[in-house]
């Protein structure tokens, strides 16, 4: 089994989303989230429409840890997700299943993001890949892995090194 992989390349993640949003909005707003947040999986697909709409500040707590995280949205990607919540109620669920209305599964969001990879030419995608994309970016633009490391709850800067798939002498 390959290891999901951070995707390093702007113009992959560009191509990436382009090739989600021409087939959901609802994938490619799951995508643009979890690239831009950093969250696990799990806690984006329990978000709801109140959790996001019309803010620019998201606070959540981690269903892993129990911690709270909070997270900035930017005003297009606030416009986004206003438009994409325009018909949508307050509880219901950002990334519902159009069969159940629940969230999607993971195994629903590893096919999306494999499917779409495939027409960019990308591989080493998994549900992992979205925190571990955010992770890399972060600290290409700090260079602190501290942050990073406190960020993703890791016991050691080396475990967050190898997380995001950067090679480091000094990461212990």
């Amino acid at each position: 089994m390959q290891v999901a992989q951070p995707i390093r390349d702007p113009e992959k993640i560009t191509a990436l989303q382009e090739v989600l949003k021409n087939h959901s909005m609802r994938d490619w707003l799951l995508f643009t989230i979890g690239i831009n947040s950093g969250l696990h999986l799990n806690d984006i697909l329990r978000l709801r429409v109140k959790d996001l709409k019309d803010k620019n500040l998201i606070h959540i707590t981690e269903e892993k840890t129990g911690k709270s995280k909070s997270f900035q949205i930017d005003d297009d990607l606030k416009a986004e997700i206003s438009e994409y919540t325009q018909y949508m109620d307050e509880d219901d669920y950002m990334f519902p299943s159009q069969k159940t209305g629940k969230p999607i599964k993971r195994i629903r969001v590893y096919r999306i993001l494999n499917e779409a990879a495939k027409h960019v030419g990308l591989s080493d995608i998994g549900t992992h890949t979205l925190r571990k994309t955010f992770g890399y970016h972060y600290y290409q633009r700090t260079k602190n892995i501290s942050v990073l490391r406190d960020l993703f709850n890791h016991s050691a800067p080396s475990v967050t090194f190898k997380y995001i798939g950067i090679e480091s002498r000094n990461s212990g």
